[in-house]
């Protein structure tokens, strides 16, 4: 049993006189979209997409987008083996950016429209995403006595405008890449509980690998894949009760979390996040097929 601790764009101006530079530099910002063309390799070769920018994004914004690590992923999903694109059923025409937000330096959210088209019957297929890119979660357990506890957030979420019950969670940082690294320093900031990178176990990486081993909560609209791990310790009631309402977050982002203490039987009925749910579901089907590495006592 492992020990638990707490604490390229262009626009074309044509000036008659200097006197009119400023006016029609003016005019053409607001009314040439700014633009740029990817060119995509898929089983039928080399295909461009013309992507533009709806009005209101800026050229910053606009560049930020195409060059962040949220779009090249999408793009390399569509080509991928499993890819929308990877047969010869569908074609992708144009990207339309209708927003960027900014999380510091980083995008955070990317909003943007896709025309892709179903070639033997000419209809569209929906194409509005919102990319928020990969995010870990993680369900942690407490033994204490005879009985199992799970450590969850309460948080105020504005999207469904209610308070909701949730697993520790968050964005992977960029494209980095490190999930479990990821899961351990949210644990951390969101509850305080200190664990290692040793201590967790991968339940998503259960999945048969054709999935590429992470969930879709929301594939109609967001592209958003999580990793879901498991921590499992034991602990005596002492840290069960300092853990009960403890106030977490980084407040300064925002971040106002209570933390909260539910008895594992009561868990799956205790939330309607989808997260508490997905990590349950795999949790006890990889305990009855016996994939869970034993734990010490």
């Amino acid at each position: 049993m492992t020990s638990l601790s707490l604490t390229s764009i262009s626009r074309k101006l044509t000036s008659p006189s200097r006197s009119l530079c400023a006016r029609m530099s003016s005019m053409a910002q607001s009314s040439s979209p700014l633009s740029d063309t990817v060119t995509l390799t898929t089983r039928s070769g080399q295909h461009p997409v013309h992507v533009v920018a709806a009005p209101g994004v800026t050229h910053t914004e606009f560049r930020n987008a195409i060059e962040s690590s949220l779009f090249k992923q999408w793009l390399a999903n569509m080509q991928c083996e499993s890819g929308i694109l990877a047969g010869k059923s569908m074609s992708l025409e144009r990207v339309l950016i209708q927003g960027v937000d900014m999380f510091g330096k980083r995008i955070g959210f990317l909003k943007f429209k896709a025309d892709v088209t179903d070639k033997e019957t000419g209809q569209k297929v929906p194409g509005i995403v919102f990319a928020r890119g990969a995010a870990v979660a993680v369900l942690v357990l407490l033994d204490s006595g005879d009985e199992t506890f799970a450590v969850l957030t309460e948080q105020a979420r504005v999207p469904v405008g209610k308070v909701i019950l949730e697993l520790p969670a968050g964005m992977l940082d960029g494209d980095k890449g490190d999930f479990v690294g990821t899961a351990v320093r949210e644990v951390e900031e969101e509850t305080g509980i200190c664990l290692s990178k040793d201590d967790m176990v991968d339940l998503t990486a259960f999945l048969d690998p054709s999935t590429g081993s992470r969930v879709f909560p929301s594939p109609g609209g967001c592209d958003e894949e999580i990793s879901i791990f498991l921590y499992r310790g034991k602990v005596d009631r002492r840290v069960i009760s300092e853990l009960q309402g403890r106030q977490m977050g980084l407040r300064e982002h925002g971040e106002l979390i209570n933390v909260h203490v539910v008895p594992y039987k009561k868990l799956w009925r205790a939330t309607a996040d989808a997260k508490v749910l997905m990590a349950v579901a795999l949790y006890e089907m990889a305990l009855k097929e016996g994939l869970l590495p034993t734990r010490s006592t």
